[in-house]
C-alpha cells in the first residue's frame, strides 16, 4: 500500500451496504470534507433533462470546451449524486477543458435496474440533441465514470451501439463495476480491503440487481461481443476488488479491435484518490483530465 494511503486508511466508514440510507450519509460526509475545488473560470449549472421521470444533471462549463463527457458517479448503485461528485467533477472539467455533464441517476435499492442506466441514456439523447447549445461538437461526446458509474459508462456504450443511439467517441472506465459474479481472483481475495470489499460488492449488485438476472446492460462483462465499441480508457486500483474484471474487460476489448489504454495504479485501493493530499492520486487525477482532453481533441 502507498504510504500515503496507508495513512488514512482508519478514517474511511466500514465497507458496508446494509443501510443504504445511512451509507448515503457517510458519502455526503466525506464529499463534503473534499477541499472544495475553484470553479471561478467555469460555468456551472443544475439543469432538468426532460425524460421519464426526469433527470437531474449538473453541467461544468469552461471556456471555448472542445468536447462533452457525460460523467457518472460511483456509489455502488446505491448512493451518490451530482452533489456528492462535485468536487470531482468540477476537476475533470479543469483537467479536460471539456464540458461536464455529471447525472444524478436514479439509486437502488428504490429504483433497481435498469433505471440508472435509462437516466443515463436519457442524458446522453439530451446532450447529443443540445451540442450546439452547449457549445460542443456532437461528433466529441465521451462517456466515463467512476466505480459503479464506470459500469455505468460501459453499459451505456454498448446500449448505444446496439440501438444505433448517439455517437460516443471515447469512453472512461475508472475502477469500473463491471461483473456481478464476483469470479476473479481479486474478487475472491480481497475480502477486507479499504472502503470496498467482496461482501460489499455483492451487496451493492444485490441491491441493483434485485430479483432481475444479470445482463450485459447490467454487468457489461457479461456482453458476448465487444467489437464496434468507443476507444477506451480503463484504469484500476491494486487493492481493489473490481481490479482483474477490469483488467480482463480491457484484455478482452483489445482482442475486439477497440483500442485501450490501460493504467494499472500501484499501491492504491478503490477510491483511494479522493486523498487528494496523495501524490498518486494527484497523478491519478491529472491523468483522467489529460486523457480526455487528448480523446476531445479538434
Amino acid at each position: 500500500m502507498d504510504p500515503e494511503l496507508e495513512a488514512f486508511i482508519p478514517l474511511f466508514p466500514r465497507a458496508d451496504f446494509t443501510d443504504p440510507v445511512t451509507a448515503r450519509k457517510a458519502l455526503a460526509e466525506l464529499a463534503a470534507a473534499v477541499p472544495a475545488p475553484d470553479t471561478g473560470d467555469l460555468e456551472v449549472e443544475d439543469r432538468t433533462v426532460p425524460a421519464d421521470p426526469d433527470v437531474q444533471v449538473r453541467v461544468y462549463r469552461p471556456r471555448q470546451p472542445q468536447g462533452a463527457v457525460l460523467w457518472l458517479h460511483g456509489g455502488g448503485f446505491v448512493m451518490g449524486d451530482a452533489r456528492t461528485e462535485h468536487p470531482w467533477a468540477a476537476r475533470l472539467a479543469h483537467g479536460s477543458g471539456a464540458v461536464v455533464i455529471s447525472v444524478s441517476y436514479r439509486l437502488a435499492p428504490e429504483d433497481p435496474f435498469p433505471a440508472a442506466l435509462d437516466d443515463a441514456y436519457a442524458v446522453l439523447a439530451w446532450t447529443a440533441e443540445h451540442a450546439a447549445e452547449l457549445g460542443v461538437d456532437p461528433e466529441r461526446i465521451a462517456v466515463g465514470g467512476h466505480s459503479a458509474g464506470g459500469g455505468l459508462a460501459a453499459a451505456l456504450a454498448l446500449r448505444a451501439r446496439d440501438e444505433q443511439g448517439p455517437a460516443i467517441c471515447f469512453q472512461v472506465l475508472n475502477q469500473a463495476q463491471l461483473d456481478d459474479r464476483q469470479e476473479v481472483w481479486s474478487q475472491r481475495t480481497f475480502t477486507d480491503t479499504p472502503w470496498v470489499n467482496r461482501d460489499k460488492i455483492a451487496q451493492s449488485w444485490g441491491h441493483y440487481l434485485g430479483s432481475r438476472p444479470a445482463t450485459p446492460y447490467a454487468a457489461p462483462a457479461r456482453a458476448d461481443d465487444l467489437s464496434g465499441l468507443p476507444p477506451a480508457y480503463v484504469s484500476t486500483a491494486e487493492f481493489d476488488p473490481n481490479r482483474d474484471d477490469d483488467l480482463d474487460y480491457a484484455l478482452r476489448l483489445l482482442r475486439s479491435g477497440v483500442s485501450v489504454e490501460l493504467h494499472q495504479w500501484a499501491g492504491t485501493f478503490h477510491g483511494s484518490q479522493a486523498l487528494l493530499s496523495a501524490e498518486v492520486s494527484q497523478r491519478q487525477i491529472a491523468e483522467l483530465g489529460a486523457v480526455l482532453r487528448r480523446a476531445l481533441a479538434p
